[in-house]
């Protein structure tokens, strides 16, 4: 059962397991207390009971010649009480070190334990910065130490205290300690200061980059309007200038037909330099975009312009979410435009799918009519028309395909999923399109 469910889950398994690991990760110090406090319970507690000398060795005696009500209350004392006060105070050692300090001071003198003056001084070395407390409880332990030690020779008959002795007790309840847990804080600052310059250098290059794409974005804005933008304005001079001087109705409707379309392109151009420009005093465009609504309009202006367009709608029409009509207007349009292009004088068919769950659209193009050299000079294309429309398509969540036909001629659909909405969502929507 478990190796049926890891092999139909893997993806989930393992995000259980990065959620596991990261939640293990984030609480380690506090795993890390609550290992040590459980760890040197047990040794305090066998130092507590055997002490080597000073008041605790007294406090055993005494005990003992007094009597077994007073001695068992001892001895809890001794091997529960002071090692579970120790203990607590080591869960603490991150927020109140001053309190295992105190304890570890006060085991040290009064049953010459080192246990916890180890554990004090390794954590106060790890956690805080304070060198000047951190030197004066090194003094008072170490004083702890040589005590100790001068206690223990003198208790002994025929034995001398060395300087070797003193030395080693201190080197390994004090000096190795604070050794390992000044080396262990200075990693753990010299990590954490690596980790967030690295963080400020990925938020500057971060910021670098949006400047960077800032800065490409105007030069763009820039020459699109020095080059395309003069370009169009003068297509509409020109074409209003023949709307009034011609004489032939044909040709002043042709006219007419340039110019409101070179219109139409200048202000759809605007609104795509004001985007790119981001200028933050500059509001945003207010224009609607086109929408399958428009659509009649697009096909009546190709139809203006001696392109035969057929037009057929399958299914219910209905709102639609706005990016996806503004998909489906973009993909007639760049199909009609490819068609004007390639195959000019040809007919074109368009015809948009209603199904419940997409919307499709198929755009075909007869071949050519006429002989080749009768035909115009095809107009310059870039070959990013089909790449950026499928692009589109691909964004909006559907399937775009373009090629040729067993006849000659050329078709493009486009399939784009059709979100479910609300019926909210569609009311507001068809109120927002009848105001504009």
């Amino acid at each position: 059962m478990v190796v049926a469910t890891v092999q139909r889950y893997p993806g989930a398994l393992a995000a259980r397991w990065r959620s596991v690991w990261r939640w293990l990760l984030e609480r380690r110090y506090r795993f890390a207390d609550w290992l040590y406090a459980c760890l040197f319970f047990p040794w305090t507690a066998v130092f507590n009971l055997t002490p080597d000398g000073g008041m605790g060795n007294r406090l055993w005696e005494w005990a003992t010649a007094i009597g077994f009500y007073v001695e068992v209350p001892v001895i809890l004392m001794m091997a529960l009480g002071v090692p579970g006060l120790v203990s607590l105070a080591i869960l603490g050692r991150r927020r109140r070190p001053h309190l295992l300090l105190f304890a570890a001071a006060a085991v040290l003198f009064v049953f010459v334990n080192p246990v916890p003056a180890i554990i004090a001084l390794y954590s106060y070395a790890v956690w805080f910065t304070d060198r000047r407390r951190l030197a004066v409880w090194s003094v008072v332990l170490t004083t702890g130490v040589v005590i100790n030690v001068l206690n223990t020779f003198a208790d002994v008959p025929g034995t001398t205290v060395t300087v070797a002795n003193i030395v080693f007790q201190c080197t390994f309840i004090i000096a190795l300690p604070l050794t390992v847990g000044l080396w262990a804080g200075t990693r753990r600052e010299l990590i954490a200061n690596l980790k967030e310059r690295a963080e400020r250098l990925e938020r500057e290059q971060h910021l670098m980059a949006e400047r960077a794409i800032s800065a490409e974005r105007t030069r763009i804005a820039r020459e699109m309007h020095d080059v395309v933008a003069h370009r169009v304005s003068l297509i509409v001079l020109h074409a209003g200038g023949l709307e009034v001087s011609a004489s032939d109705t044909k040709t002043v409707e042709t006219a007419g037909l340039i110019r409101g379309t070179g219109r139409e392109a200048l202000a759809e151009l605007r609104e795509i330099l004001g985007v790119l420009r981001d200028v933050p005093d500059t509001h945003a465009p207010t224009t609607p975009q086109p929408v399958l609504s428009d659509l009649a309009r697009l096909i009546g202006g190709w139809r203006a312009a001696g392109t035969p367009v057929q037009w057929h709608t399958a299914g219910t029409p209905r709102p639609l979410p706005t990016q996806l009509e503004r998909t489906a207007y973009r993909t007639v349009q760049e199909a009609l435009t490819n068609a004007a292009k390639h195959a000019p004088g040809s007919p074109v068919e368009v015809r948009l799918d209603y199904g419940e769950r997409h919307l499709e659209i198929t755009v075909t193009n007869k071949p050519s009519l006429g002989a080749a050299q009768n035909r115009p000079t095809p107009l310059p294309g870039s070959g990013y028309g089909l790449a950026g429309l499928r692009e589109r398509v691909t964004l909006a969540g559907g399937t775009m395909s373009a090629g040729p036909r067993f006849d000659g001629g050329w078709q493009i659909r486009a399939i784009v999923p059709v979100a479910q909405e609300t019926a909210q969502e569609t009311a507001q929507e068809t109120e927002r399109r009848a105001a504009e």
